[in-house]
């Protein structure tokens, strides 16, 4: 055994490192190749390690979470994959609630509810987690981290621990400063105000419909495909261009809602980068307006 893997398996635990682990398991997109090294770390202690290992190592990782905005190629990863799934402790405290960066952004909203707690309501259908939403600055329906957010905890490329506000993490439409920066999310902090907690679960329930109604659910994607232009909307130009149902491969414009690109039947990481590409280049030529993609892509 090479001295990074041994060393690796000494800080996370052999039973928390994965070599060749299928990256389409670990994807809402159920896309991807094996990631040469896959680990859950314990805790942020153990994470801080991790990711100190493979900087001093000069070995390429990625940090992710629930996979939810991710395409990894079908070569798979040849670096380390770093899973925050088990940095998932969420407390209560009056109106915040502190969670880890692997809580998924449904529990959290579903602690604010049992709390009678409002304003995480548009988070409750978002299938991503805690670090991922603050990375991407999650919202729908007309709200965002931005709005709950009190600070983070953040782990620097020089391996120290910081804390930042919402607003020195620059956090505008699907961005912040953590990937320009090099950082990585610990924990985050959210504030929310007292509501009536039927109130609050008739909300949940309302944008869920919304959801179902509108979005294509029942098949593996990235979620929405590519970011919104200044004054358009990304679905509505794919639609005007002729493209609901555009397939390349298994990969497919979602008939339900454009904006998607979906699995639809076994589909790679090539089907549906050709399918964007030539999603992008349609929609520049009906419209002159320049599709960027939304999703993050890996390898």
């Amino acid at each position: 055994m090479m001295d990074f893997e041994k060393r690796l398996t000494e800080i996370a635990g052999a039973a928390n490192v994965k070599l060749e682990e299928p990256m389409k398991n670990h994807t809402t997109f159920r896309i991807g190749g094996p990631a040469r090294y896959f680990v859950t770390p314990e805790n942020a202690d153990a994470l801080i390690l991790v990711i100190g290992l493979c900087r001093g190592e000069e070995k390429p990782f990625a940090v992710i979470g629930n996979g939810s905005n991710l395409l990894v190629s079908d070569q798979g990863y040849q670096g380390v994959v770093i899973s925050t799934e088990k940095l998932d402790h969420c407390q209560v405290e009056g109106n915040q609630i502190r969670a880890g960066a692997g809580v998924k952004l449904a529990r959290m909203a579903k602690q604010a509810l049992e709390h009678g707690l409002a304003g995480l309501e548009f988070a409750a259908g978002i299938p991503g987690t805690v670090g991922g939403a603050l990375v991407m600055n999650a919202g729908a329906y007309g709200s965002e981290m931005k709005n709950v957010l009190v600070d983070a905890v953040l782990l620097t490329k020089d391996g120290a621990v910081i804390r930042r506000t919402g607003e020195e993490l620059e956090l505008g439409y699907r961005t912040s400063n953590i990937p320009t920066e090099g950082l990585t999310v610990l924990e985050a902090e959210v504030r929310l105000q007292p509501g009536d907690k039927t109130e609050i679960l008739r909300v949940m329930n309302d944008l869920a419909a919304k959801r179902r109604e509108k979005q294509p659910l029942e098949y593996p994607s990235a979620g929405s495909t590519f970011k919104r232009p200044e004054g358009y909307f990304a679905g509505k130009l794919i639609d005007d261009a002729g493209l609901r149902g555009f397939q390349v491969g298994g990969a497919q414009v979602s008939e339900k809602h454009c904006g998607f690109v979906i699995n639809r039947n076994q589909a790679t990481a090539a089907d549906v980068e050709e399918l964007c590409h030539q999603v992008a280049e349609k929609v520049k030529e009906q419209s002159g307006v320049d599709l960027e993609m939304e999703i993050k892509r890996l390898g």
